[in-house]
């Protein structure tokens, strides 16, 4: 906890000026509220016995007073609510800030374990309530400092045995409320849970929503939310009971104060110890101690809401990138493209059965190389590390001679492209979705590069060109359309490496054949890696690998493959015969 609360406070650190200001305003206006009753326990005890004309010198000099005293109030408590608030804000966003930047340092092994949904939840509902307890809370416990204190302080001052009385129950109320605290803090962690679970249920409904209404499937989906929804529902009936528990058993000790003092109040007025105009200003303070008291309960539920987000944050942010740049890491830039496995093996952290097992390949710059084999033999994973998506769990892959993970991972990234199968379109426009292979460059640039992936003709049948909203993951374009532009997502990008993940095999015949020539025309000079579930594909490969359990099974052009008879003459005639 120690760890947490310093890395919370150092969020306060761009904000000092502000942080300080607020707190000065909130000393400043709790110390007119403790001023205020000092002036009716001056008018009730002295200024009702003056005479007549000094009474309405005293009273008009006061009102001047009291007035003045009220628009310090209102100006203190307007800093607070209003700058206050937007310290907390900007926070919470430098926090939700940090935790994006951390999700996109984390591998594809981290994600491969969680669900979008949770991750939304903790950019989001877990950071809400963060902003009250940033702003409220240093600014709730010095208010009530100051106040307790003063109020302590002035009422001992006017009849110490009714002080004691009254603060005797703090030590109670104290530990009411850490008992019902822990009950509470417990719950609330629960409840972020839940809320977690559904936005994970409510994701992956609205994302899967076509195959949902395929299916005529609403009426699963509904009870699938109802079932999450009822767990949340759960969650909070127990964090209510023991909220309930709090503020009804604190509500109640407070009121009792104050019928405390007015029974021992009374009880001394009739032995003379205290007189009717103390009475009544150690009730105007007692009220000023029990608000304080009120803003304590309010900021240890505030504290638990909070905090429970704070540490949902900070189990993310203490997930250490499992990929990263070593210290020695330098930076490299136009690559030729040689790529060299040495005795390379692969596990998921999941499943410690070897993936690859002692991979040996040297890939020659401007190659093209194809692999085939059935379904999870490990094509996919064997490209996945070239970019180091995956580390390598044994071996080497070397680029151009020099080992990958000795170059920073931006700059390897940088030099390799890649189309998938499912191709990842942004909400927004065509030229934007295009644009995003090279951030920085011109018009110009992306409609030659759509022209490369014979994309142009239908980018302009659009009445707005370029300019076409293609909506949610390019929801308004045919798959071949939207292949299309990952093509020239990458020509823009213009990489010598290019891995190209089935890029073909969810598209129909004509579809097809226009999306093999952007292909073609995009791996010329480049060393290519084509993952190839239809072999008609990759008949002109220069190099094609047979994958299978046992790793490189045979390698060889497409006719040398098919007189070998071997793995890859079966899974040919399994195609086509």
């Amino acid at each position: 906890m120690k760890k947490n609360l310093k890395k919370l406070l150092s969020y306060y650190r761009p904000y000092r000026l502000l942080f300080f200001s607020d707190l000065f305003f909130a000393i400043i206006g709790a110390i007119v509220t403790l001023i205020i009753p000092l002036i009716v326990r001056y008018i009730t005890n002295e200024v009702v016995y003056f005479e007549i004309e000094k009474v309405k010198e005293s009273i008009l000099f006061l009102r001047i007073v009291m007035t003045l005293l009220v628009l310090v109030e209102f100006g203190c408590n307007y800093f607070m609510v209003y700058y206050g608030h937007m310290m907390g804000a900007r926070m919470e966003a430098n926090m939700r800030s940090d935790i994006f930047g951390h999700y996109q340092k984390l591998s594809f092994a981290f994600y491969d374990n969680q669900k979008v949904g949770a991750l939304l939840s903790r950019v989001t509902s877990d950071l809400f309530d963060i902003t009250e307890l940033l702003h409220h809370g240093p600014e709730d416990l010095i208010i009530s400092f100051i106040k307790i204190v003063g109020a302590f302080i002035i009422l001992l001052h006017i009849n110490a045995p009714l002080t004691l009385i009254t603060f005797a129950f703090v030590p109670i109320m104290a530990i009411y409320a850490y008992y019902f605290n822990r009950k509470m803090k417990r719950a609330f962690k629960r409840n972020r849970e839940k809320i977690a679970d559904i936005n994970s249920q409510i994701e992956d409904s609205l994302s899967g929503i076509r195959v949902v209404k395929s299916f005529a499937n609403e009426e699963i989906e509904m009870k699938k939310f109802n079932h999450g929804n009822k767990n949340f529902v759960a969650a909070k009936k127990l964090s209510y009971l023991y909220m309930a528990g709090y503020h009804s058993g604190l509500g109640a000790l407070t009121t009792l104060v104050t019928v405390v003092v007015i029974l021992a109040g009374v009880n001394l007025m009739t032995t003379g110890t205290i007189v009717v105009a103390d009475l009544i200003t150690f009730l105007l303070y007692v009220n000023n101690f029990i608000e304080p008291v009120k803003k304590l309960i309010n900021f240890t539920e505030m504290f638990q809401n909070g905090y429970s987000g704070f540490e949902r944050f900070m189990e993310i942010m203490e997930i250490a990138p499992d990929i990263k740049d070593d210290e020695d890491a330098i930076s490299v830039s136009d690559l030729k493209g040689d790529i060299e496995f040495e005795n390379v093996s692969f596990y998921y952290e999941s499943n410690h059965e070897k993936v690859l097992n002692n991979i040996q390949l040297n890939v020659k710059a401007g190659e093209y190389m194809a692999l085939v084999g059935a379904s999870g033999v490990g094509k996919t994973t064997l490209c996945s590390l070239i970019p180091r998506f995956y580390d390598v769990t044994a071996g080497t892959i070397k680029i151009d001679g020099m080992d990958i993970r000795k170059m920073k991972l931006a700059d390897l990234r940088n030099q390799i492209g890649i189309v998938q199968q499912d191709v990842y379109l942004f909400a927004g426009t065509i030229m934007e979705n295009i644009r995003y292979g090279n951030p920085g460059a011109t018009d110009e640039d992306v409609i030659r590069a759509a022209k490369r992936a014979n994309a142009h003709d239908f980018i302009m049948s659009f009445p707005d060109g370029y300019d076409t909203d293609i909506g949610q993951r390019g929801a308004k374009l045919s798959g071949g359309q939207k292949q299309r532009l990952s093509i020239a997502r990458v020509f823009l990008k213009n990489p010598p490496i290019l891995i190209f993940d089935e890029a073909t095999s969810a598209l129909d015949n004509e579809s097809e054949q226009v999306v093999q020539q952007s292909l073609e025309e995009l791996a010329k000079n480049r060393t290519t890696f084509v993952i190839a579930h239809r072999l008609s594909t990759i008949r002109n490969a220069q190099r094609i690998l047979v994958l299978t359990e046992n790793g490189i099974e045979e390698e060889g052009s497409h006719e040398e493959l098919i007189a070998k008879k071997g793995a890859y003459e079966a899974l040919y005639n399994l195609q086509f015969r």
